[in-house]
């Protein structure tokens, strides 16, 4: 449980450490960041004015302006004028969002997070198999037949195939993993929306999923993980030949 509940804004000014003179906005920043996203302040927590958190860190008030800035574009908080300024989300939806600035603004390697993604939604599958109960599979059958019916509506068909998705993690039941698979397919959104699709791809990634449904369904971990790393070589191969 966060230990700093609803808005306690001197709770948190005093969870801060003075920092060396000249201390770069850079460093005020990342030592703001570790804070916010520690997992100590519960999302929605009205954080410190600038000159609290100036006086707690011991720098001027430009250096916590500046850095404020830098954590909102990241999406790390959210300055409401008038208000305050808030933290917007737990760890595990802001990484995210950071790590996607980080790598569009950085080297791009897709074939490694392709590699990282295929890893993690194959294990995901294997635990879905052993742990997933009857809700869990009725959404996973929904989504699927939503996918066969939206074949010509790529946009719908998209939604239904994350959704498929969203359903194994949370059957997985570890919440660590799912949060490793949300940051990779958030950074391979950059690029899977720049992707080409049809509908034969569609149709061929309705037939996947279902192969992966049926193991569920049968609840069999081997061939769960077998299908998914099935769909998973192809979906690779058509985002990088996109």
């Amino acid at each position: 449980m966060p230990a700093f509940p609803g808005e306690p804004v001197d709770d948190i000014a005093a969870a801060l450490t003075a920092m060396p003179s000249g201390t770069p906005v850079s460093e005020v920043a990342r030592r703001l960041l570790d804070l916010f996203t520690g997992g100590s302040i519960a999302p929605g927590t009205r954080l410190p004015p600038e000159r609290q958190l100036s006086a707690s860190l011991g720098v001027g008030r430009s250096a916590v302006r500046e850095a404020l800035a830098a954590l909102e574009i990241l999406g790390i908080i959210d300055v409401r004028p008038g208000s305050g300024t808030y933290l917007r989300g737990a760890a595990s939806e802001l990484l995210p969002q950071t790590l996607r600035w980080g790598l569009l603004i950085g080297e791009r390697n897709t074939a490694q997070l392709l590699e990282l993604r295929e890893g993690l939604e194959i294990f995901v599958a294997r635990l879905a198999a052993a742990r997933a109960d009857a809700a869990i599979i009725a959404r996973l059958e929904k989504s699927v037949e939503r996918m066969r019916a939206s074949i010509d509506d790529l946009s719908t068909f998209a939604r239904a195939d994350l959704d498929f998705h969203h359903a194994l993690a949370e059957a997985a039941g570890n919440e660590t993993l799912t949060d490793h698979v949300h940051v990779v397919r958030s950074l391979l959104q950059v690029y899977a929306d720049r992707a080409v699709h049809d509908p034969a791809h569609a149709e061929q990634a309705v037939a996947e999923h279902g192969a992966v449904l049926d193991a569920v369904r049968a609840g069999d971990p081997d061939a769960a993980a077998s299908a998914m790393a099935i769909h998973m070589s192809t979906a690779t191969k058509r985002l990088l030949d996109a």
